[in-house]
């Protein structure tokens, strides 16, 4: 009874997550750039080894590290023994190193990760004790930075008694009907969905509000992982209100499998974007970077290049990055993960990679000001995807080939548009539905593209409506309101969207081959894979491409604004092939010649993102492409003088073209 009242309490305190954040410590200008590595700690290591860690840092121009505290080599029987982190702590004083320290309690020795929910009462209570004593006794050290709340939140879960107890007590506040309104059963619900996104930001919000009890001020960061198949448990609003800034862990070989190693450098770009979104008006730093090699961990056998090392860097500082982190610095040497990872050799050398780290951290010290007050331009597109959407895919194809044979689809159709636009010099945003800004007077010159979203809740329908009426574009692909929030086949039960595209669907025909759609005033075909939809539109709906009797496209009209409706999946043929038809079509449709900087013409495994300050723009421009790359920049007719701030193989700008060697990262800067 004692502990069903205990987990009340905590399930009502979550409720509340009070926002923290207000008065905090937070990232200032003169801890810009926060560039550095997680020094490893692990019993056995001598003093002598330990502060070369740090004077390597410093002497290499990094300012902050990670340190991962290792409850298991602190805890002794009895008491606690803090002698090994205090030492590191010291050294980092002693070479003006900040530390953010990742709480780490107690788990099995071969887990590498760390656990991200307790099994029990017993064990929450000791995480409790554990938060105390880091917090009390690290706070006397001015090396102290900041805490990271728990290593890599995302999955972890278990079927355990603290989980059971902690799902009766939502299921009371969030029961799911057995029928919806409209008389329809529910048969397949996303209710465990629902509660894995809950109990992740409840378990972070808990470990904050234990730091609190004993730290009022200290700055607190969590690093998400795997984001392209975590992202849908992520509510990053909800952690707004009890962190100081928002982080993540881009790790090559782990999570960008669903790229090819030439496209990496897209992958860490879309990954920044939806870390940006996530953090609204909190700062942001990519907490772990791959640093070296990875030999048998990882999804992949790599060990990142010195050029990619730079490319990571800049385009983390591109879209508005605090900093970057590597991981890690030195190579732990026990256990799993033993000898990989790391910037420095065996001997404890720096290696070309820290060389990297080092040139891109003088270059933004050397334009400080410049760096630290960028702002990503907005190119007034966002590629707005729906949580429901990730969950419904997931659970109906859960068990069937469809997971494996190409027809998980959501993800990969949206990234689609985001590296089509990418290679036209375009940085689309990347947003979750609850991170768009809905309640502005007026959305003129704003596009959301919902790219193949399968499943939209009905509650969204309402705020759809609301930015086209007030002048937005909505540009919809692929078979995107299929299914209502709750699993229920929209084309029978009532196609909520039909007032807003104009129509409503008649059927959807899987193909094996491409698509190509001749969209009316757009020379240029555009390819869609996996499904072609067929319209059947309401009086007043334009179709701009037909097929048969019935409209493969159409365009219509809804207060100030319109939709452009495409139910086939474009984004998957720029994803599967060549991107530049869906490119130049959205340009098109988006009039991206307001824009002050993007490509003339499109360029494959190239990437520019554009950011700008009161009196400057600047663009980070890669080079992926294997081949010398001669850009013409399509600019909004200001003339305005160049200047190269960064260029690692000798890349240069004259007048309005770019000249960029294969691996090579160009940073110029416009004074407007």
């Amino acid at each position: 009874m004692k502990c069903c009242k205990f987990l009340i309490l905590l399930f009502l305190s979550a409720l509340l997550l009070p926002e923290y954040v207000k008065g905090q410590q937070s990232i200032s200008v003169d801890d810009y750039p926060l560039i550095g590595a997680q020094v490893f700690i692990e019993p056995g290591q001598t003093e002598e080894e330990t502060e070369g860690w740090f004077r390597t840092m410093r002497d290499n121009g990094m300012s902050v590290c990670r340190i991962r505290m290792f409850e298991s080599y602190m805890r002794k029987p009895g008491g606690w023994d803090f002698s090994l982190f205090d030492r590191a702590f010291r050294l980092a004083e002693k070479y003006d190193i900040k530390i953010i320290g990742t709480f780490f309690p107690l788990t099995e020795k071969t887990d590498i990760g760390g656990w991200k929910f307790p099994e029990s009462r017993v064990q929450l209570n000791s995480f409790a004790e554990y938060i105390k004593q880091m917090t009390t006794h690290f706070k006397q050290f001015k090396s102290l930075y900041a805490w990271v709340l728990i290593n890599e939140p995302g999955g972890g879960l278990k079927d355990n008694e603290f989980s059971r107890q902690m799902r009766k007590e939502w299921n009371r506040q969030y029961p799911q009907p057995e029928y919806l309104e409209n008389g329809y059963p529910v048969l397949v619900d996303l209710q465990d969905k629902r509660f894995m996104n809950y109990m992740t930001t409840w378990m972070l919000n808990w470990i904050a509000s234990e730091v609190r009890k004993h730290d009022k001020n200290i700055h607190l960061h969590v690093n998400n992982h795997a984001i392209f198949s975590n992202i849908a448990e992520y509510n990053f609003p909800e952690w707004r209100r009890f962190l100081n800034s928002l982080g993540g862990s881009a790790h090559a070989s782990w999570h960008f499998t669903l790229f090819p190693r030439e496209e990496y450098s897209l992958a860490m770009s879309a990954d920044c974007e939806l870390l940006l979104s996530g953090a609204g008006n909190l700062p942001w730093f990519m907490t772990e970077l791959q640093g070296g090699n990875n030999t048998y961990s990882g999804g992949r056998a790599m060990c990142p290049t010195k050029e990619e090392i730079t490319q990571w860097l800049w385009i983390v500082m591109g879209t508005e990055g605090k900093g970057g982190i590597f991981w890690s610095l030195n190579p732990r040497a026990s256990g799993i993960e033993s000898g990989e990872w790391a910037l420095l050799d065996f001997q404890h050398q720096p290696t070309d990679r820290v060389t990297a780290v080092a040139e891109v951290g003088n270059c933004l010290k050397r334009h400080k000001p410049l760096f630290s007050e960028a702002k990503k331009l907005d190119p007034g597109i966002s590629i707005v995807y729906i949580r429901e959407s990730l969950w419904t895919e997931t659970v109906v194809s859960q068990g069937t080939p469809a997971a494996q044979d190409g027809r998980a689809m959501c993800m990969t159709n949206m990234l689609g548009y985001f590296k089509a636009l990418s290679e036209r010099g375009i940085t689309p945003n990347l947003k979750a539905f609850e991170e768009y800004d809905f309640s502005c007077p007026d959305y003129t010159g704003q596009t959301i593209i919902l790219a193949h979203q399968i499943a939209v809740p009905l509650s969204y329908v309402p705020l759809l409506e609301s930015f086209v009426r007030k002048g937005g574009k909505l540009i919809v692909d692929g078979m995107t309101g299929f299914y209502d929030g709750d699993v229920h086949n929209q084309m029978l039960t009532g196609f909520s969207l039909k007032n807003l595209f104009g129509g409503c669907v008649s059927e959807f025909k899987r193909i094996d081959t491409p698509c190509l759609y001749r969209l009316k005033g757009y020379e240029q075909p555009v390819p869609g894979y996996g499904w072609k939809g067929l319209i059947r539109p309401d009086k007043g709906a334009e179709t701009l491409s037909r097929g048969g009797e019935l409209s493969l496209a159409s365009r219509f009209a809804f207060g100030k604004g319109e939709v452009v409706w495409v139910p086939g999946l474009l984004g998957s043929g720029a994803w599967q092939g060549d991107g530049a038809p869906l490119a130049g079509w959205v340009c098109r449709e988006c009039n991206t010649d307001r824009l002050p900087y993007s490509f003339q013409t499109y360029h494959r495994d190239v990437l520019m993102k554009l950011s700008e300050t009161k009196e400057a723009y600047m663009a980070v421009v890669v080079n992926k492409s294997g081949t010398l790359q001669t850009i013409a920049l399509k600019t909004d007719g200001k003339k305005r003088p160049a200047e190269v701030l960064f260029a690692d193989k000798g890349g240069v700008v004259n007048g309005d073209i770019l000249t960029v060697h294969p691996e090579e990262t160009l940073v110029v800067c416009w004074k407007k």
